[in-house]
């Protein structure tokens, strides 16, 4: 769609009015990046906000539009933008030194934060982001079972490198995506979500080295995984002999200090971390016993006559992102950061779907923790917004869309002064106040009705 083109739409002609100097880099971008973008997430028609700085729970564009953020650094911002106490630390460490290429003090206590709080963490390896934590995670598993397979869920998303590339938004039959060798992509196998009959299946097989999840399901819990599905998988993965990995990159330190394996109570042999852990800046961790990360060091292999696994990383624990991680990681600690976010989540979506309700929108706002998802129905199921119970669909309908649809929705909540995560949703801070709801149910209700002028919704 050009710039101009509104195709008569009020929606679109209103945010068109309100963002050109986004409009013009846009068109820039177009000529120096692919799609115009650096994320595929930000992908947007006719083209997305352009964000020049934040404070708190809100963001302001560079055309002067302020917003009620729940994109929050792609849920890195537990603490919401500009904490102050996590500002003095990176301007203290910038201050010293941007990067040493040497050992510094801030890595140990880093490294010392996160073993105390994630049960799992008995040593922990940084990396530069999450992607390449759950890679390393994987090669760590393959290593220390000498098995070749990794067991993951449909629709779960663990990073954009090759051996995690299909079976999220494309290719569910296993099939290479394009640039993925098809030996690679055979080497995982792709289950149903909470399938874990089919998961002890392929376990049978005995060639499987892990079995790899995001706790709380896929998307921030689009699609739930059901608390009691990880204590199934913990029982047998340990009876064939196989690993657990949880991929926490979202959930640690926001479902609770310790993660959602604190929160659940299930304990995996290998857990991967990112964006709080980093408090912001770019950072990835991978957590697990010593047996298996020692596997990194070249005494410990040695002495116990395993080839020792090499990893690099320009930017592993970085000091900047050390300095930023330990600040954030103490609050959320020492404080109430990780439940005051999930109540504030539970009070928004309880009033978003009263407004859907009240429109008679027969859709539903449903999630867990500081997470909403939006269920906008596809296959027009008769639901009650206020009583939806997600466990009751499958992940083809809850992950069903209309692209078109809901990219204008969201066009019309940024005109109504919100950032939504997408067509998903939405991730809640600790710096996320009963008045950011109360202007987020009411933005809702206006774009609803914005939408039904359009002729978009019944």
């Amino acid at each position: 769609m050009a710039d101009g083109d509104t195709g008569n739409s009020k929606i679109l002609a209103t945010y068109l009015a309100r963002t050109p100097r986004a409009a013009a880099l846009n068109r820039k971008a177009r000529g120096l990046l692919p799609g115009g973008i650096v994320h595929d997430s930000r992908r947007m028609s006719p083209y997305g906000i352009y964000g020049d700085r934040a404070s708190g729970s809100h963001k302001w564009d560079v055309d002067g539009n302020e917003y009620v953020d729940y994109y929050g650094g792609h849920g890195s911002l537990l603490l919401g933008h500009q904490h102050p106490e996590v500002l003095a630390a990176v301007q203290a460490q910038l201050g010293r030194g941007m990067h040493l290429a040497a050992a510094h003090e801030l890595e140990v206590e880093w490294a010392g934060l996160i073993q105390a709080m994630v049960p799992s963490a008995e040593r922990v390896r940084f990396t530069s982001s999450g992607t390449e934590a759950t890679q390393l995670a994987m090669r760590l598993a393959r290593a220390a079972t000498g098995r070749r397979r990794i067991v993951r869920f449909l629709t779960h998303f663990h990073g954009w490198h090759d051996h995690a590339a299909g079976g999220v938004h494309d290719h569910f039959d296993g099939s290479p995506n394009a640039g993925v060798l098809g030996e690679v992509a055979s080497s995982t196998a792709l289950v149903a979500p909470n399938d874990v009959a089919a998961v002890e299946r392929v376990l049978a097989s005995k060639d499987v080295a892990a079995v790899m999840l995001e706790p709380v399901g896929s998307s921030s819990g689009a699609v739930p995984t059901p608390p009691e599905v990880l204590g199934m998988l913990r029982e047998i993965t340990k009876k064939h002999g196989a690993l657990l990995i949880f991929d926490e990159v979202v959930t640690g330190f926001r479902v609770a200090p310790g993660g959602a394996q604190a929160y659940y109570g299930v304990t995996p042999d290998i857990t991967t971390m990112a964006k709080i852990l980093a408090g912001g800046m770019p950072g990835g961790a991978v957590g697990g016993p010593a047996d298996i990360l020692d596997q990194l060091d070249h005494e410990a292999a040695h002495a116990a006559g395993r080839e020792h696994i090499n990893h690099h990383g320009t930017h592993n624990a970085h000091p900047v992102s050390a300095a930023a991680g330990i600040a954030t990681l103490k609050i959320v600690r020492d404080s109430d950061a990780c439940s005051r976010a999930s109540a504030t989540a539970a009070v928004l979506r309880k009033g978003m779907n009263e407004v859907l309700e009240d429109e008679g929108v027969p859709w539903a706002i449903y999630g867990v923790h500081s997470f909403f998802n939006i269920y906008s129905n596809p296959q027009g199921h008769g639901i009650r917004p206020t009583t939806f119970d997600a466990g009751t669909l499958t992940a083809d309908s809850l992950k069903g869309r209309n692209e078109a649809m809901l990219g204008k929705l969201r066009i019309a909540m940024l005109n109504n002064g919100v950032d939504l995560k997408g067509w998903r949703g939405g991730i809640l801070s600790a710096a996320h106040t009963q008045a950011d709801v109360d202007f987020t149910v009411d933005a809702w209700r206006k774009s609803l009705r914005a939408m039904k002028e359009e002729g978009l919704l019944a």
